[in-house]
């Protein structure tokens, strides 16, 4: 028999689900007033944005536009109590500016693993660790790794 933790826990896990796909995948900038708390906090904001929704939606823009066909893969997502773990690539065509790095036509991928605190069906916290070298080396904006 299902219990209420056990459904809540489901929940917030398609929360995430939707959201990823929404802002990462579909390019729905308004996915952040969809899914992200108005108290939304980013512990670890991607490429020096703010920490803010506004943030997220900035960050979000900026991959949209210099990859158009930005696509993010969950690989796996592990749900408890309000914490979703989610462990994921991303992709895409460098079609347009980004970081100083004019546009290369190759395909990039960025991998990644984010923490979402859920509360009362929104995303109210986010931590990451996100490979900025392993893509600024795709780039061609610094050498590879040693």
């Amino acid at each position: 028999m299902e219990t209420l933790e056990n459904h809540r826990t489901e929940q917030n896990r398609a929360v995430v689900c939707a959201f990823i796909d929404a802002l990462f995948t579909r390019g729905d900038l308004g996915a952040v007033d969809t899914y992200l708390s108005e108290s939304f906090l980013d512990h670890d904001p991607p490429f020096g944005a703010d920490g803010s929704r506004e943030g997220m939606r900035q960050a979000a823009a900026l991959f949209r536009r210099a990859f158009p066909d930005w696509h993010a893969t969950p690989h796996f997502l592990v749900a408890e109590d309000d914490l979703v773990v989610e462990n994921f690539s991303a992709t895409g065509t460098h079609r347009g500016d980004i970081l100083g790095s004019a546009p290369t036509g190759h395909t990039v991928t960025l991998r990644g693993i984010n923490i979402f605190r859920i509360r009362e069906g929104l995303i109210v916290e986010r931590w990451g660790r996100l490979d900025e070298l392993g893509l600024l080396h795709q780039l061609g904006i610094t050498a590879a790794p040693a």
